[in-house]
């Protein structure tokens, strides 16, 4: 039996259906609003809608638990009808129609791997960017090749058919079933970014429907403003719908490699160094390990047996370990200039000598592995629990006070997930987008990248990692870290003029010029108030 509040909600939904059914059959002049509703069923209403706004592709007011959910799996908000569109111009028209009928949010969703319901759009419209699959992929293969794709294709999807031509994008991040439009709507960083930037470095050109449904071609030489502001914007300011993404000569083969550290300070080290240079790897990232123990027959699992197990026996026990992580791409004809490259390179490192892992793979191998650990975890059901990630950016001048006071003292151990831990050079990134980084040229990514599971103890698990969040924030407040979120949650828009700093006026004037109605994005809670996220 359900209780008066959940009764009370429904009705509240239904009638909200209705209105939404109203407001798209209206015929709308300037000085008023004339509805010729005749109250007709759910499926022919969407039915005279698709043919009043000539849609080439589906308005659904039906089936939409599915986009009330995202990878966090912790906010679940309905919203009142999805869009699957077949063309731009279906975008282009639904947000012109909506910017003259009223103030409904409007959501791009792509793979739904945001964590706290930034691609929801409560009582409102979530555009499903994956059914927007034209046009098809084109490929430039001449000086300063590219690709032209949709904004709703998934990075793997373009991995495999450049490589085809002997391409691949630069910068990847570390899970590649992410859309395009996802990615470069925040910034796309992964252990290639000390090199080429994070996503929003490698890209062209971009097509943009801003939030009054004007379809806009923009780079860094045409309508420059909204290019930058869309890149790392949030989508706050557009909708991507297509990108030219830079390509490069792509690799046949990858030497992985981990070391281990018991000195953060020689880990630290290390990496900046490796960063700095000319003569380096391709890949480098990093990861903390917290009171495990097994680790180095945990390693041995998570890779194929014609590895080059160089590693002997160690204890880890009740240590606070740093794991390097590097990649070296080549092809088979260089392989042995590459393993003496390489060689040298780690010979210049001060790891722990007994620690060290090399396994060579295929370039898709590496650069699709994490979904192998997607697989194996949705076989168990483990996928699909709440993830409260928290994603730093440390200034390279407090990190070293940052790691004494979070990692065996907040955080007791590593057993939720994994820490990633590497520094960027930021003096090559794109200057002017709209994503937040330290002052300093060099800072950290921290990513403590948790899944929420009872306990032992019968005390909820996401309760307690909800709480280590908050203590690691804290810290940093109260330490003057200096400290930036990526893929930021803030609640209010004190938090978010805080978040942006200097940056906070031209973003907020972006907004007043390409979605003055502040329709887009609602789940990001900048511009419009949206309902906080409760544990589920």
């Amino acid at each position: 039996m359900k209780s008066p509040s959940q009764f009370l909600f429904k009705q509240k939904h239904v009638v909200l259906k209705l209105l939404i059914f109203i407001l798209f059959n209206c015929s709308i002049n300037k000085s008023n609003i004339c509805c010729n509703h005749n109250f007709a069923s759910p499926s022919s209403l969407i039915i005279q809608t698709s043919k009043q706004l000539k849609l080439e592709g589906d308005l659904s007011f039906e089936k939409l638990n599915h986009v009330a959910k995202d990878f966090g799996n912790r906010c679940h908000f309905l919203p009142l009808a999805i869009l699957y569109p077949k063309s731009v111009s279906d975008i282009s028209s639904l947000i012109k129609h909506i910017s003259e009928i009223g103030n409904i949010p409007v959501a791009a969703r792509g793979h739904g791997h945001s964590l706290e319901g930034q691609a929801q759009a409560y009582q409102g419209l979530v555009i499903n960017m994956e059914s927007l699959q034209t046009p098809e992929m084109i490929f430039k293969t001449t000086e300063l090749p590219y690709v032209d794709v949709s904004a709703g294709e998934l990075w793997i999807n373009i991995l495999h058919e450049s490589l085809k031509l002997g391409l691949a994008p630069k910068s990847w991040t570390d899970y590649l079933r992410l859309t395009v439009g996802g990615t470069l709507s925040n910034a796309g960083i992964s252990g290639q970014a000390f090199k080429h930037g994070p996503q929003i470095n490698n890209v062209y050109q971009l097509e943009v429907v801003t939030g009054k449904g004007e379809v806009i071609t923009c780079s860094e030489e045409q309508n420059a403003d909204l290019f930058h502001g869309v890149l790392g914007g949030l989508g706050q300011f557009g909708i991507i719908t297509r990108a030219r993404i830079a390509l490069e000569t792509a690799p046949k083969k990858v030497k992985w490699i981990r070391v281990l550290y018991s000195d953060f300070a020689a880990f630290s080290n290390d990496q900046e160094s490796l960063i700095s240079s000319q003569d380096t790897f391709d890949y480098i990232e990093g990861s903390v390990i917290i009171n495990k123990t097994g680790l180095l027959n945990n390693w041995r699992s998570t890779f194929n047996p014609k590895d080059t197990l160089l590693a002997s026996n160690f204890s880890s026990e009740g240590k606070v370990l740093f794991c390097l992580e590097v990649a070296k791409y080549f092809n088979p004809e260089n392989k042995d200039s590459t393993d003496q490259n390489i060689d040298i390179l780690l010979s210049k490192l001060n790891y722990i000598r007994s620690t060290m892992f090399l396994s060579e793979v295929s370039y898709v191998e590496f650069l699709d592995r994490v979904h192998v650990s997607e697989v194996k975890l949705q076989e168990k059901g483990l996928w699909d629990v709440p993830h409260p990630w928290l994603n730093l950016l440390i200034p390279k001048s407090r990190i070293l006070y940052f790691v004494q006071e979070v990692f065996g003292k907040i955080l007791t151990d590593s057993i939720n997930g994994p820490i990633l831990i590497y520094p960027v050079n930021k003096s090559k990134w794109r200057k002017g987008t709209s994503l937040v980084t330290p002052e300093e040229d060099v800072f950290y990514l921290i990513s403590f990248l948790s899944s929420a599971m009872p306990s032992s103890t019968g005390k909820d698990g996401l309760e307690n990692l909800l709480d280590q969040n908050k203590r690691i924030l804290n810290f940093c407040r109260k330490a003057r870290i200096g400290m930036k979120q990526y893929l930021a949650n803030h609640k209010t828009q004190e938090e978010w003029k805080d978040h942006f700093g200097p940056q906070w006026e031209t973003f907020a004037r972006r907004k007043s010029i390409y979605d003055p109605l502040a329709i887009l994005a609602p789940g990001q809670r900048i511009f419009r108030r949206a309902p906080a996220c409760e544990p589920q």
